[in-house]
């Protein structure tokens, strides 16, 4: 429909998309801080009213249910970010696709909710099963708008819909909690955010979908969809089946701990790279086309995304049980050698998973699944060797594998795009070297605090932190380059149009 075509269009995006993708990128990464901030208040929160049982519950379902969960999507958002070009009976079709298959998984999870609670031998689990799988219905039917808004790189309307959903969900949530709804309080907190984010949406889209029809040219878009499908289904198991093994064999004391130790360190890790790759998607499928514009644009996002999260995963590193102190509190003092061994992982992990971004923002998404396939396969085996001894066999079994195959699938992912392995750690040797003096200086600091006071350690540590990996930077570049350029960057941010 031709009201509607200014959704659909995307030639506006081309001019000036260094300043866009900035803006972009600063008012997602603000929401993210805002998202953080909220996540790690009601962590707190609900780490007391709720106990590691209640956690542990939530986390069998989620480990299976969310398998489910991949096939609402069906990589139907990225085709439509991806696709020079689209139209409102295409999309109006893939809508129907998305809720289509939301209803039928929906059924089918219900369905399986009594295999779920006697895999685990927990009859409880049923029920729960069966409320999370009323969120494939209500999800399916926002794909596509969120696919629109992301398309057209409007991300102050995301960012209000999914901080909105974010505080609703856990107020619902600590509600349930003090009241005594157990791991209840967990599954509203799920539900009520699906709800928020459909109804925000729609209203921030300002699109409605017509009927679907044939021939519309959509089997293109289904056929790369079916790509990331295929990939996200084996990702699913590899980034699952740790969770699976450990409530498993080991039982749902050590899988809350495992399961918390993970979240509550890739909480300020996601929502840093999430918001980014979300800005890249969009900005990288529109320079595809421009080779030498490519590869820049590809380096400088490596780079900041480097210079935020790597100080930021080292802080955690050596913090680590001054952190889960504060925020968890002392029921949760078994999760910090987890915690540590994990943060290995999150050190490298968030940047050399942009490789994905690379195959899909230049259309190679079988290449995307074949790899997706092999690197699951071997995370899968890491899992299942560390297993026997416990949660913390299985991340010390998860990092390693992580770094022994980080660099074959990064030359792989590049080969035939003009991204280079060597251009990537480019981009973060300065940041990976500062981080790694900057933890060394943090380590002194907290081996000579001797104040009783958690609060106190954690505050004097974070200066000496910060203070200590703006000189290493500075000492790297040879100078202040890098951080002029960054200076540089907020300039074009809040600088009027």
């Amino acid at each position: 429909m031709q009201k509607y075509q200014h959704l659909f269009d995307t030639s506006h995006l081309q001019s000036d998309l260094k300043k866009r993708s900035l803006r972009s990128g600063a008012v997602t990464l603000s929401s993210q801080a805002t998202t953080f901030v909220i996540q790690m208040t009601s962590t707190m929160i609900l780490a007391r009213i709720l106990t590691p049982e209640d956690y542990g519950m939530m986390a069998m379902v989620v480990a299976v249910t969310g398998f489910a969960g991949i096939f609402i999507n069906l990589g139907l958002s990225t085709a439509v970010i991806q696709r020079p070009e689209i139209n409102h009976e295409q999309v109006s079709t893939l809508f129907w696709v998305n809720t289509g298959v939301g209803a039928l998984v929906m059924l089918i999870v219900a369905a399986l909710s009594p295999v779920i609670a006697w895999f685990y031998q927990t009859p409880a689990l049923k029920w729960v099963a069966v409320a999370l799988s009323c969120n494939f219905l209500i999800n399916g039917l926002a794909v596509q708008h969120q696919a629109l808004l992301n398309r057209q790189m409007r991300f102050v309307a995301i960012a209000v819909i999914q901080v909105g959903a974010m505080i609703a969900g856990i107020a619902v949530a600590i509600l349930a909690g003090i009241y005594g709804f157990g791991y209840w309080a967990l599954v509203l907190n799920s539900l009520t955010i699906s709800v928020v984010t459909v109804i925000g949406g729609w209203i921030a889209s300002g699109w409605w979908p017509g009927l679907p029809r044939r021939n519309v040219g959509v089997g293109e878009m289904i056929r790369f969809g079916s790509d990331i499908v295929g990939f996200n289904v084996v990702n699913y198991f590899a980034r699952n089946l740790d969770n699976v093994l450990i409530g498993r064999y080991h039982g749902s004391g050590q899988l809350g701990l495992y399961s918390k130790a993970y979240q509550l360190l890739m909480m300020p890790i996601t929502n840093l790279r999430d918001p980014m790759n979300r800005v890249a998607m969009p900005a990288l499928s529109r320079l595809q086309n421009a080779p030498e514009e490519y590869r820049n644009y590809y380096m400088k996002f490596v780079s900041i995304l480097a210079f935020i999260s790597m100080p930021m995963v080292a802080f955690m590193f050596v913090c680590s049980d001054q952190i889960i102190l504060i925020v968890l509190g002392e029921q949760w003092t078994g999760v910090g050698e987890i915690f540590k061994i994990l943060s290995l992982v999150a050190f490298i992990q968030p940047l050399s998973s942009s490789r994905g971004v690379v195959l899909l923002t230049t259309g190679k998404s079988r290449k995307y699944l074949i790899l997706g396939v092999i690197s699951s396969f071997l995370l899968c085996l890491s899992f299942v060797l560390g297993i026997p001894w416990g949660a913390k066999g299985v991340a010390t079994a998860y990092a390693i594998s992580v770094y022994l195959i980080i660099v074959p699938f990064l030359y792989l992912s590049f080969k035939g795009t003009s991204v280079t392995v060597g251009s990537f750690f480019s981009a973060i040797y300065k940041p990976c070297l500062s981080s790694l003096f900057m933890a060394g200086v943090c380590m002194l600091t907290l081996y000579h605090l001797d104040y009783d006071n958690t609060l106190v350690v954690i505050l004097i540590c974070f200066f000496s932190s910060f203070s200590s990996y703006l000189l290493a930077n500075i000492v790297v570049s040879r100078g202040i380059k890098d951080l002029r350029q960054y200076i540089d960057y907020l300039k074009i941010i809040f600088r009027k149009k």
